[in-house]
């Protein structure tokens, strides 16, 4: 990885270019993707009393580049915590770099720091290049189908 990209966690005044990162990973995902406000809610998700989410960037020369998201969930069928990687993004340019690795350690000491025993998170299946890396990290998939539900209640208001 070149000396001069770093990775730190996100700050309040990041968001502005975390919402551009989320365009570029949206239209990279080939998904639907609003800006309805996000910013503001992210503030209170990021940055309030209880963290609802973590995120850190990639910056090259300050310049962002990447980002990772991470929340912490609960497993019922072990009773434990685990982390949940939501995002992991990096624009074309910065891709094999080795900036993925230096994110997944971060998810590593991140969710050892908040007592996870393991991370979880899902890609599309036609993100070869992805599915390729996270193999190669030693992560194994499993096969489910993911469902989304909609309960009228998009803000959380």
């Amino acid at each position: 990885m070149r000396h001069d990209i770093e990775v730190r966690r996100i700050e309040p005044d990041q968001l502005e270019a975390l919402l551009a990162l989320c365009v570029e990973h949206a239209e990279y995902e080939k998904a639907d993707f609003a800006d309805d406000g996000q910013v503001e809610r992210w503030r209170t998700a990021f940055f309030g009393e209880r963290p609802a989410v973590y995120g850190w960037l990639a910056l090259d020369g300050g310049k962002p580049c990447g980002f990772m998201t991470v929340t912490v969930e609960f497993s019922t069928w072990s009773a434990a915590r685990f982390a949940h990687m939501d995002c992991l993004y990096l624009q074309e340019a910065y891709r094999g770099l080795g900036l993925g690795r230096v994110f997944l350690e971060r998810l590593r000491e991140f969710a050892r720091a908040e007592g996870c025993g393991w991370a979880e998170w899902q890609t599309p299946r036609d993100n070869e290049p992805g599915i390729g890396f996270y193999a190669r990290m030693g992560a194994r998939s499993k096969e489910k189908v993911r469902f989304t539900y909609d309960v009228g209640m998009r803000d959380g208001s």
